[in-house]
């Protein structure tokens, strides 16, 4: 696997002060966002991009909500956010734009990538796996609510997952629903 890996930079939010620092895979670039000191035991978020959750706000995921959460717990309790450019779980946006559709026509998230010719989840997780190794991080407390994600990785142990609750709302009730009772997904703070 050919990484390119940028410098660090810092970066002010309006969630706390951290350091940046890319990797190009291919024609992907993931970003590790971090706050020092990162510990013996790394409290770490794994984030698919979703730019119309992230970024415009969209009220049918819980993609924003679980990203400034994070971000927030980061901030007072050190760790890391690797965000990862894997949009609609890794399909793409146009192809994401195309699930929404069927979903306005009755198909549940699973069902409109089954019939885009995807599986329920096409992400993978060897770049996490490269990123931990690039920091030295061996430990890991998973911010998380996906089985998947704890399965994924394969360099690190993981010690502990920390769920993400976040609070449904009407839009996205179903789809809340859907990755709970055919995806695995934790959704209670357990």
């Amino acid at each position: 696997m050919k990484i390119e890996i940028s410098d660090v930079a810092n970066l002010p939010s309006r969630f706390g002060k951290y350091k940046l620092k890319a990797f190009k895979e291919n024609e992907k670039e993931h970003l590790a966002i971090y706050k020092e000191p990162l510990k013996e035991i790394v409290n770490v978020r794994i984030h698919s991009e979703c730019l119309t959750g992230d970024a415009i706000g969209s009220l049918k995921c819980d993609c924003r909500d679980q990203l400034e959460a994070s971000l927030s717990f980061i901030e007072k309790n050190s760790g890391m956010v690797i965000y990862l450019r894997q949009e609609g779980r890794n399909i793409g946006l146009l192809n994401k734009i195309n699930a929404y559709a069927l979903q306005d026509k009755g198909f549940d998230t699973i069902q409109a990538n089954h019939q885009l010719g995807f599986k329920a989840d096409e992400r993978t997780y060897e770049i996490v796996d490269f990123i931990l190794e690039h920091f030295g991080i061996k430990k890991i407390n998973l911010l998380t609510n996906n089985p998947e994600k704890l399965k994924g990785l394969k360099k690190v142990e993981i010690v502990s997952r920390i769920p993400v609750v976040i609070k449904s709302n009407k839009f996205n009730e179903s789809y809340l629903k859907i990755k709970q009772e055919q995806m695995g997904h934790m959704l209670k703070d357990e």
